[in-house]
């Protein structure tokens, strides 16, 4: 019985591709955990391209507007509902409030975000540094821009709300860097 029983785990091995190359199986799948650098001056730099930076910033402009622009949407839809609507008039009066408002805040922050990204990326190209300085004044000019065809003043309260805004995220994040441990 014995015999059979060793003579059967002869006949079947296990396939191993790199047992000529004398690799330890355990350290074929051992992967960086941190991103590779083609060059070294990649590496040194720890911020987003002009690039990302544009596609972060539109995206997620344009993403939370769509979220939020529609959720508050739906509930007017829901609140302008009549007593006498059948199931399919409200869900149709839901959808297209919740459509309606939602492409229109969303179009609104992705392009905020938009301007911020090129603003932002522009200071950091000129100014050869990354600061919160770059992100106040980024945050300033695009209140201003975005509501400089309302005048004058209204594009001052609108950049001065925008600095004080992205000033107050970037103090937010270095206050929340230090208490927080990660």
């Amino acid at each position: 019985m014995a015999d059979s029983s060793s003579s059967s785990e002869q006949k079947y091995r296990k396939y191993h591709p790199y047992q000529d190359l004398q690799i330890p199986i355990e350290n074929l799948y051992n992967l960086p955990t941190s991103p590779e650098f083609l060059f070294p001056e990649e590496a040194a730099v720890q911020r987003r391209s002009w690039g990302e930076n544009l596609q972060y910033y539109t995206g997620s402009g344009y993403l939370s507007g769509a979220i939020v622009g529609g959720l508050k949407g739906s509930v007017d839809g829901l609140r302008a509902a009549e007593s006498g609507d059948t199931l399919k008039l409200r869900t149709n009066r839901v959808l297209n409030s919740g459509g309606s408002t939602g492409r229109k805040l969303a179009n609104s922050l992705g392009t905020m975000g938009l301007i911020f990204a090129g603003l932002e990326s522009a200071m950091i190209y000129y100014r050869d540094t990354d600061d919160m300085v770059n992100t106040v004044f980024a945050g300033l000019g695009t209140g201003a821009l975005y509501r400089a065809a309302s005048g004058v003043r209204s594009a001052a309260v609108a950049g001065a709300i925008g600095g004080l805004a992205a000033g107050a995220a970037v103090a937010g994040k270095q206050v929340f860097k230090r208490y927080v441990p990660i």
